[in-house]
């Protein structure tokens, strides 16, 4: 299944997603968000996977163009939303709102997933006192310089995490949890005890980059859990 582009602007910004229509809609939508270099062949196949399953799936764009990124351009544009996160929540409800902007959506059965720094804009856009019902961040990073404010996250959020990502240690893991439960969030975080970085992603390795590995069976329990989560934050098909 291939997704049609769809531009949208986040101020002075172009934007291209990629829009996954399923062939028999269950009435919910799933915003995702890429991995560092821009939407690629894991997100498409998530959203794929996720139009055959009913959803109306959106993969939005955070560097702009559709355009992937390499190398120190990337770095670049990924600390740019780190370091900055009324920037980057900014970005991830650009996405959200061309989500919205589609006719048929239903703005109450909406979840936001994402991969690395995916997951992180799936967490940041939660912060953000976004509409969303789920929020779901797989081997994302979990800091942040502006945590959630009591009662801001209206979503339902989920992390899975590796004990062995380097990029996501364990006082991140322990901050994120004292975060999450001053703030009153309906959370839930799973660490695989022998994932690294990008755990989900196959072929990862290929990068040369020491700190990511594949691992089957971490990508497929955590790809069923989020699956339950999100039908039951936005209901029955």
């Amino acid at each position: 299944m291939d997704g049609r582009q769809l531009p949208y602007p986040d101020g002075d910004a172009s934007l291209v997603g990629e829009l996954y229509e399923p062939s028999t809609p269950n009435g919910a939508s799933v915003l995702v968000f890429h991995e560092a270099d821009g939407i690629g062949g894991n997100v498409r196949r998530r959203c794929a996977m996720l139009a055959e399953l009913g959803y109306r799936a959106f993969a939005a764009d955070l560097h702009g163009a559709g355009r992937p990124l390499e190398g120190a351009e990337m770095q670049r544009a990924v600390a740019l939303l780190r370091d900055h996160p009324e920037r980057f929540r900014r970005r991830a409800r650009a996405g959200l709102e061309a989500l919205l902007a589609l006719p048929g959506v239903d703005p109450s059965r909406i979840a936001a997933i994402g991969y690395c720094l995916g997951g992180m804009a799936a967490l940041e856009l939660a912060r953000s006192r976004a509409h969303i019902a789920a929020a779901v961040s797989f081997h994302g990073l979990l800091r942040t310089r502006a945590p959630a404010a009591p009662g801001a996250v209206a979503a339902k959020v989920a992390v899975f995490t590796g004990a062995r990502d380097p990029l996501v240690p364990a006082g991140d893991i322990a901050a994120f949890q004292g975060e999450m439960a001053a703030a009153a969030v309906d959370w839930q975080l799973t660490v695989y005890g022998q994932a690294w970085h990008a755990f989900t992603i196959a072929g990862v390795e290929d990068l040369g980059d020491a700190r990511m590995r594949y691992d089957p069976v971490a990508d497929r329990l955590s790809w069923a859990a989020a699956l339950a989560l999100i039908e039951e934050a936005v209901g029955p098909r």
